[in-house]
C-alpha cells in the first residue's frame, strides 16, 4: 500500500492505464482471430489487465476512505473530473476482454460498468452545464472519455443480446462526440494552446470515430456500410494527422497522461484488423501488422517509464 503522503495524491488518471492494457489485450485477441491463429497473448494480457485493475481499485478506495475530501475536489476539477469515467470504462472493456472466455463474468463487469457509466456520464454533463468556474482554456481532449465511452457499451452489449440498451448508448457517444469536437477545435484553433502536460491527450481525438466504427460494424451485425466507412477513415485520418506530429509529442517530459497514446491506439489497431476481416483485402492486413507492432512498443513502454516514475516517487505527488 502506497505511503498515506502518496495515496492522497493517487490520481483517478491512473484507471487510463486499464484502458491502455485492455485495449492491447483486445488488439491482440482480434490478431489472434485475424493475423495470429497460433498465438493467443490476449489471454495472458488480459488476465494481467485484471490484475492491475484490482490493485489499482483498491487504492482508490483507500483514498476514498481516508482522504475523502481530495476525492470530493477531484470530482469538481474541470479536468480531473472528466478522468472519473475511466474507472466505469474499464470495466466495460474488462468484460469485452472476458467475453469469449467467461460470458458469465463478462456479463457482471458490462452490467456494473455500462449502469456506473450511465450515472457518471449525467454526473459530469451535469457539472458541465451548471458550472460557475468552467473556462474555454479548461477545455481538453479528455472531455471526451464521459461521453464516448458510451459507444464502448454496444461492443459487449450486443453479444449479450443487449440490442436497444446498446443502441441508446451509441446514440449518446455519437451525438456528444460531434458536438465536443466543435466546441474542442474552436477552443485549439482560436485560443491558447493546450499545456505541455496535456498535449498526449490530442491522441484521444482518434478514439471516438474509431471505437463507434466497432459498435456499429457489432450493431450493424458486422455489415460495412457507407457510416462504418466514414467513421473508420475519419479515425485513420487523424491517425496520420497526429503521427506526423511525433516530433512534438516525444520532447514532451513523462506523466501520466502519456497513457492517452495508448487506448486511441488499440482502437484504431482493432478497428483496422475488422476492416482486414471484412474486406480481405491485403493494404489493412499489412496496416494492421504496422499499428499491432506499434501499439504494442507504445504500451511496453508506458509500463516501463510508469513503473520508474512510481519507484522513484515522480507520481502521486502534489500538483
Amino acid at each position: 500500500m502506497l505511503p498515506a503522503s502518496r495515496l492522497q495524491h493517487f490520481p483517478v488518471a491512473f484507471f487510463s492505464m486499464i484502458m491502455g492494457l485492455s485495449g492491447l489485450s483486445i488488439a491482440w485477441d482480434k490478431a489472434h482471430t485475424v493475423l495470429i491463429p497460433d498465438l493467443d497473448l490476449g489471454a495472458v494480457l488480459g488476465l494481467l489487465t485484471g490484475i492491475v485493475f484490482l490493485a489499482l481499485a483498491l487504492a482508490y478506495a483507500a483514498k476514498l476512505m481516508r482522504f475523502r475530501t481530495a476525492v470530493v475536489a477531484e470530482l469538481h476539477h474541470p479536468i480531473k473530473l472528466n478522468f472519473y469515467p475511466t474507472i466505469s470504462i474499464s470495466l466495460i472493456l474488462l468484460s469485452i476482454v472476458s467475453l469469449e472466455r467467461a460470458p458469465a463474468l463478462a456479463q457482471g463487469l458490462w452490467l456494473v460498468g455500462t449502469g456506473l457509466h450511465l450515472v457518471l456520464t449525467l454526473y459530469v454533463m451535469s457539472v458541465w452545464i451548471h458550472h460557475k468556474h468552467f473556462r474555454i482554456e479548461h477545455m481538453n481532449p479528455a472531455w471526451f472519455i464521459p461521453v464516448v465511452g458510451n459507444a464502448l457499451v454496444p461492443i459487449t452489449g450486443c453479444g449479450l443480446g443487449f440490442d436497444e440498451l446498446s443502441w441508446f448508448f451509441f446514440s449518446i457517444g455519437v451525438v456528444f462526440w460531434l458536438v465536443l469536437m466543435t466546441i474542442f477545435f474552436n477552443r485549439v484553433f482560436f485560443h491558447e494552446p493546450l499545456p505541455e502536460k496535456l498535449m498526449p491527450t490530442f491522441f484521444i481525438l482518434i478514439a471516438p470515430p474509431a471505437v463507434a466504427f466497432l459498435a456499429y460494424m457489432k450493431l450493424q451485425h458486422a455489415e460495412l456500410d457507407v457510416f462504418a466507412r466514414i467513421l473508420y477513415y475519419s479515425g485513420l485520418f487523424l491517425t496520420l494527422l497526429l503521427l506526423t506530429q511525433v516530433g512534438r509529442f516525444a520532447r514532451l517530459n513523462f506523466s501520466l497522461s502519456w497513457w492517452a497514446y495508448s487506448f486511441p491506439l488499440s482502437a484504431i489497431t482493432v478497428a483496422t484488423l475488422v476492416m482486414a476481416q471484412v474486406t480481405g483485402q491485403p493494404f489493412f492486413t499489412g496496416l494492421g501488422w504496422v499499428l499491432l507492432g506499434l501499439l504494442s512498443v507504445v504500451v511496453a513502454y508506458l509500463v516501463l517509464r510508469t513503473t520508474r516514475a512510481v519507484m522513484v516517487g515522480k507520481i502521486c505527488q502534489p500538483e
